[in-house]
């Protein structure tokens, strides 16, 4: 956002609650409390509002208020058993036991290791083994999975009901007192793979969390703000008179867009969190028609179900004022059709990694509309270079890597120094592996990744674990996997494959046994002839996407 904005210099001046200064080289909210768990505890006061709405085991609609939520959290806490420091592994869908056990985690003093449970048995632990939590928080299927995949260690299973005995015995006991975090101590690790295809941990501090959330928060503040200057009232009468806000959880908790944005954001401000258990565009529509929902951010690909949906029924859109997309690209066509439909709502965008706590840029209603093609614009904390292959800096409009640095970016990957140096430079910069440039208003632009990766569905899928896969597989002698256009995914994983007895269904079957199925192929090709290899020898996936048609046609 434009440091111009009359809003933003009111918000973030010297005694305002987002004053912005610089501490230890880098720019920083000087009021942002150091422990996490402070802001968390500030929604108390939300007291006897709804919190959560999910659809429950029995199908029905659970609905629990903060005040519940709060007394469930301080009920696990001490059954955790845990010291300050240590980690205790999350691994459940998206439901209210998630989020009471992140919260009690925080509240302990540990640090939440984050296991996308969408993941296989060897997957879920090889994630535990990278952590060596002291316990391991779990539901039902996902535990099953876990002793599936041969760990004997102490786990939860937070979806069946504790002994009242044992509630009672741990009551009043912490093993220490927690006592407060300083800012630079770990919160969560989130996973994370990258280009070699093993999962890493990227460690996120207290400070780290608490600047994506109070960046979010002021974003929004800048909103209010200038809609009441524009409307010719106060802004506390405006925040008097709004109605409690409702969010749509639809992003993994363990994503940071799902943790951040989707969970600590609206707890913070007192909002209503429905919670999808699987992706749905008719219960979708139901809840956002059912409680009113105000925000829905999703992939692109929710977007389109969603107003797919809504044509075939008899919809009603009215209570959306921000729609906003993250993850990939929003295509033109898809930002149009979802003006049509929701003329009442603010679009918005951002563009953010795991290892940067969320969001590094964002922009949100006319500043989105103006330039739709951009990622958002670079938020005030976070700085930005665009530099060549040999680290010189690129000039204003020139296309290379996008390196960032700021109170957000990661400490680095859990007990992975040689990966955490090959992304994070001595003084703070993080290589995203991402090539973009930067225009003369700040907006960001991303042109290409460095990295081989396949984002489908907002999923991100990396190639190189795919092909270690496949490489696997005694009948396939080589093989590729890369992304292609679709219109509903954004991209769609295929490969190509040459080997012999075995064919397309059995290849995506196996890769969905040894991987989480979202990461199997939608469709494999099989060539006779040796793969097409550039100069350097590797499989020339250039030339393999621009023959896919020709390719998998001739099957």
């Amino acid at each position: 956002m434009s440091g111009l904005d009359p809003a933003f210099i009111a918000l973030t001046s010297p005694d305002a609650p987002f004053a912005i200064g610089e501490r230890d080289g880098m720019r920083q909210f000087l009021n942002a409390p150091a422990d996490l768990n402070w802001m968390i505890e500030t929604a108390r006061a939300h007291g006897n509002k709804t919190f959560i709405i999910e659809e429950a085991d029995d199908g029905t609609d659970r609905r629990l208020t903060f005040d519940e939520v709060f007394a469930l959290r301080d009920r696990l806490v001490p059954l955790l058993r845990i010291n300050r420091g240590e980690r205790v592994a999350i691994c459940m869908r998206n439901r209210t036991e998630w989020i009471v056990a992140f919260l009690a985690v925080i509240k302990a003093g540990g640090i939440a290791a984050l296991l996308n449970s969408r993941g296989s048995p060897s997957e879920l632990v090889a994630m535990i083994h990278e952590v060596t939590p002291e316990v391991v928080l779990a539901d039902s299927r996902r535990a099953a999975l876990i002793r599936e995949g041969g760990y004997a260690g102490r786990m939860l299973d937070l979806t069946r009901p504790f002994d009242e005995a044992e509630i009672e015995r741990h009551a009043d006991v912490l093993l220490t007192k927690p006592g407060e975090a300083s800012a630079d101590d770990a919160c969560t690790i989130l996973f994370t793979s990258g280009t070699t295809g093993r999962v890493k941990g990227a460690v996120l501090s207290h400070r780290n969390l608490i600047t994506g959330l109070m960046s979010v928060q002021l974003s929004g503040m800048q909103v209010l703000h200038t809609t009441a200057a524009r409307m010719g009232i106060p802004v506390e009468t405006m925040l008097q008179s709004m109605p409690q806000q409702a969010v749509l959880l639809v992003y993994p908790l363990f994503h940071i867009s799902g943790l951040g944005s989707a969970l600590l954001s609206p707890m913070l401000a007192g909002s209503k969190v429905v919670v999808m258990r699987r992706w749905d565009a008719d219960k979708a529509l139901k809840y956002i028609r059912d409680e009113q929902v105000t925000m829905f951010t999703g992939v692109p690909t929710m977007l389109w179900d969603v107003l797919q949906s809504a044509k075939l029924g008899d919809a009603d859109l009215s209570s959306l004022w921000n729609i906003a997309s993250g993850g990939q690209a929003l295509p033109v066509n898809l930002l149009e059709e979802m003006r049509a439909s929701c003329p009442q709502a603010m679009m918005g965008t951002g563009y953010g990694m795991t290892e940067c706590s969320g969001a590094i840029a964002q922009a949100v209603g006319e500043d989105f509309v103006r330039k739709p093609s951009s990622a958002g614009r670079v938020l005030p904390l976070v700085e930005v270079r665009i530099i060549a292959p040999d680290g010189r800096d690129l000039p204003l409009g020139e296309a290379g890597e996008i390196v960032v640095r700021g109170a957000q970016v990661m400490r680095g990957y859990w007990n992975r120094p040689e990966d955490t140096a090959a992304v994070l430079t001595q003084d703070g910069w993080l290589h995203t592996g991402d090539v973009g440039l930067i225009d003369e208003e700040g907006y960001v632009f991303i042109v290409d990744r460095k990295k081989d990766m396949v984002i489908s569905g907002g999923e991100n899928i990396y190639c190189a674990e795919v092909e270690r896969v496949l490489g696997e597989m005694p009948q396939i002698t080589e093989c590729a996997a890369f992304g292609i256009p679709d219109e509903r995914l954004g991209e769609m994983l295929v490969c190509v494959v040459r080997g012999k007895g075995i064919n397309e269904d059995e290849v995506i079957r196996r890769v969905a046994e040894r991987l989480a199925k979202y990461k199997s192929p939608g469709h494999v090709a099989f060539l006779d002839e040796s793969l097409p290899r550039n100069h350097v020898g590797k499989v020339d996936k250039i030339a393999l996407r621009s023959r896919w048609t020709e390719i998998y046609g001739a099957q």
